[in-house]
């Protein structure tokens, strides 16, 4: 655990030691926020009318909406000047999207910055530092290529708002695992957040799972990938957003301890994943759920085939 708690101390950060002012001032890469959106009209105006500022001050270039919505989510964010794009359009030979991976891998595809900040679009009393403390550490210290936000995560019930309690599949599942099977990752406090940034080469580099399990996946890969070193974290303070219920977060779960194993076969260290299946209890019986686990191979190996393959075709 040495390494991990070396780690802790060198490479946590805290998102006001990266204004967005001192982001332009010393930024030389181009910078994307991506945000993958699905029904999300009640909470995509304020983050993208907080968003869009940075980009009239020069922090960053880009803020793009990847949406598969029936609401009016792709309109608001169209509205107050994002680049919205219907998941449905993305990479569509590949057929249906089949998850919160598949939309990130797919968003690749349109998303123009040498640095590529993703967070999530259900963020409760958003602010421009969730995107600002990401970004900061790849702007200013070139050995970082990915970077996890933390933060506190409120337990709202029943009226009642807990200012700790959120994060119950994090605490239970993810970092019991790493700490288990990847010690050196054990100072990653929020290993399934879905606020991230990295490298674009990075993350065309890197395989990811199409559903769940990819926040948990891409930051073994990227340890794997680029060493310890280069992953930092940084305190992004509070988070506020809607819990699952109860019976929802076994499949979860599951699906996080799923693609823990399919890194642990990978690296030989496991002999067989099992199924992709989960066998929820209902009542006296069992209700099969399958989580599903494809993995996208790195955007660079499917972008350089297709580009094989149109030049191919234009001879």
């Amino acid at each position: 655990m040495t390494a991990a708690r070396q780690w802790l101390r060198s490479n946590s950060f805290n998102h006001a030691e990266f204004p967005a002012e001192r982001i332009a001032a010393r930024r030389t890469a181009s910078i994307s926020v991506c945000l993958p959106a699905r029904d999300e009209e009640r909470t995509i105006g304020p983050i993208i009318a907080k968003l869009m500022p940075l980009v009239e001050r020069g922090t960053i270039d880009e803020v793009v909406v990847v949406d598969d919505s029936s609401d009016g989510t792709g309109e608001i964010a169209a509205r107050l000047g994002a680049k919205v794009h219907r998941q449905s359009d993305l990479v569509p030979q590949l057929g249906p999207i089949l998850g919160k991976g598949d939309a990130m891998w797919r968003s690749l595809s349109v998303i123009k910055g040498e640095i590529v900040c993703f967070l999530d679009a259900d963020s409760e009393n958003f602010s421009e530092h969730f995107a600002c403390g990401l970004i900061g550490p790849l702007v200013e210290q070139q050995r970082i290529s990915f970077v996890k936000g933390f933060y506190r995560r409120p337990f709202r019930q029943a009226g009642m708002t807990l200012p700790e309690g959120g994060g119950r599949v994090t605490e239970l599942t993810a970092r019991p695992l790493l700490n288990l099977f990847y010690p050196d990752l054990a100072g990653v406090r929020q290993p399934l957040a879905g606020e991230l940034a990295a490298r674009r080469d990075l993350l065309e580099a890197l395989p990811f799972l199409t559903g769940y399990g990819v926040d948990i996946a891409l930051l073994i890969d990227a340890y794997r990938e680029r060493g310890l070193d280069a992953i930092a974290q940084v305190d992004l303070d509070t988070r506020q957003n809607d819990h699952q219920q109860l019976a929802d977060l076994g499949p979860m779960a599951f699906a996080v301890l799923r693609a823990v194993s399919s890194r642990l076969e990978r690296d030989g260290r496991l002999a067989d994943v099992g199924p992709e299946s989960f066998l929820a209890a209902h009542g006296t019986g069992l209700e099969e759920l399958n989580i599903g686990h494809l993995e996208r191979s790195p955007f660079s190996r499917f972008d350089s085939q297709l580009t094989a393959e149109v030049d191919e075709l234009s001879r």
